[in-house]
């Protein structure tokens, strides 16, 4: 993906239900790595994304943030979202019909080999590094936010959707899962870290968890910096924390190791 330049003709525009100002101050940008939301709760965003490195990198249009309200979309005069299981049970499930008009609405005139839309469930995959790198060489993302007991299997069929799980556990929605989601994706982003080597050595880079770090002061409460780290011999930095990295994560993440090995 390339990184967005400032330059002519970089304005999209885009149906909405919802009326727009004459003139606003974040115009959506076109070439410009976008996470569209589709969610109960529009005003939960950008939240924490807007804080620190994916926060400035926002303020600088390196990425941008759309949000569909699923309630425009919803039926009757209370615009109802859901509906009681067929065959009967607890919860209740978002409707086909409205989610459907809610995703044709936010993917309309999207190309779906370049922008996945993705169904965040406890159902999916595990989100992983790997996901995120390939999220953030596409053009955007649509992250559907899930509620209640979930989502209508036909809608999934339908879109052909994707499903991601944060982690074996279940949230009352998936807000904070995108905004995680979201947030390890944007900073892989050309010019987000602003140095490269950051993503490169973070943990799960290159299958592995990070080596320890330190810093000043070399002696604090009687735990010093390991010794190699103050030699200024790089290769055998490199070593040492490449023994750390395996030790780690063969100890700690046994099935990361196993992963590790076959590759």
């Amino acid at each position: 993906m390339r990184s967005p330049t400032k330059s002519h003709g970089r304005l999209s525009i885009k149906p909405t239900k919802k009326p727009s100002e004459l003139m606003v101050d974040r115009p959506i940008l076109a070439q410009v790595w976008t996470a569209r939301v589709i969610t109960l709760f529009p005003q939960s965003f950008p939240g924490v994304l807007s804080a620190s490195v994916t926060g400035k990198a926002l303020e600088e249009r390196l990425w941008q943030i759309e949000t569909t309200d699923l309630r425009q979309f919803g039926i009757g005069k209370h615009r109802n979202v859901d509906d009681t299981p067929a065959g009967g049970g607890a919860g209740m499930v978002l409707r086909a019909d409205v989610m459907g008009a809610a995703i044709d609405h936010t993917m309309k005139g999207i190309n779906r080999a370049d922008w996945p839309l993705v169904y965040l469930s406890p159902r999916g995959a595990s989100f992983t590094q790997s996901k995120a790198q390939e999220w953030s060489q596409k053009q955007g993302i649509t992250l559907i936010c899930g509620r209640f007991e979930g989502l209508d299997q036909r809608v999934i069929d339908h879109f052909d959707i994707e499903k991601v799980s944060l982690g074996d556990f279940v949230m009352t929605g998936g807000e904070i899962a995108a905004q995680a989601m979201i947030d390890a994706t944007v900073r892989l982003l050309p010019g987000v870290l602003g140095n490269a080597e950051s993503a490169e050595e973070e943990s799960f880079a290159h299958g592995l968890l990070e080596h320890p770090q330190y810093t000043r002061p070399t002696d604090w409460n009687d735990h010093e910096i390991p010794e190699v780290l103050l030699s200024g011999n790089h290769k055998a930095i490199g070593d040492w924390r490449r023994d750390q990295s395996e030790a780690l994560t063969k100890s700690r993440r046994p099935d990361l190791w196993r992963k590790h090995k076959k590759s």
